[in-house]
Order: structure tokens, then sequence, then C-alpha cells
């Protein structure tokens, strides 16, 4: 797989990613050749009395070769709780959706193993 930098005009295929720690994770899937997209998709998890959307969860990246959605959760303790609500939901109504979670420890390792560690 080409790099995103080899595909031509890179502002239009890097997206603009909310978190340092997304940019990373994606430069290490770039790097084994792991294709990946960024929050394509949405899962509604509350909606109104009218059925608009009120509450929904949007994974950090979808790794399509394994059909695995990945969510990177470097947050403070009191965001963990609220995401890990959000997680329960989805896992609840969205069950045939594969979802791993990456705390902060987790993504830490991660880093340290392939020696991106700051």
């Amino acid at each position: 797989m080409p790099d995103r930098t080899e595909l031509g005009d890179v502002a239009s295929t890097t997206p603009r990613f909310a978190h340092e720690s997304e940019e990373e994770l994606a430069r290490l899937l770039d790097f084994y050749g792991i294709r990946w997209e960024y929050e394509p998709r949405s899962f509604p998890l509350e909606r109104d009395a009218e059925g608009r959307v009120t509450e929904s969860f949007s994974p950090d990246f979808y790794l399509p070769d394994f059909d695995l959605y990945i969510e990177l959760t470097t947050l403070k303790q009191s965001l963990v709780t609220r995401k890990n609500r959000k997680v329960r939901r989805l896992r609840e109504l969205y069950p045939e959706v594969r979802l791993k979670i990456f705390y902060g420890r987790d993504y830490r390792s991660l880093l340290f193993k392939y020696g991106l560690a700051k």
C-alpha cells in the first residue's frame, strides 16, 4: 500500500486529527501498511421522542482489513468514564461491531513497544 504522501494531494488525504495520539497511531498503522479510515462512521446511541439523534459515538479509526474499530482514550478519568458508558451502549445496540479500546496505559505501552515513546 502506498504511503499517503505518495497518493498526491496530502492535504486531501490526511485527516485533521482531534488529538496528537491519533496522528501517532495513524503513522504507526501507515508504517506497517495497515489500511485505516479516520472516524468513518457515527453510531446513534440515543434519540429523542421525534427520532432525532441526541447522542452518538464515532470511533477514532476503522481498520477495514480486520473489520475492527479502534478508540483511543488518553483523556483524564472523568472523560474516560463517560466514554466507557458510550461504549457499553454501542455494544448493546450494535453487538456485531468489533471495537478495541486503547486506554492511556495501553497506548503508552504500544508506543514503547514500537520505539515511539517520547
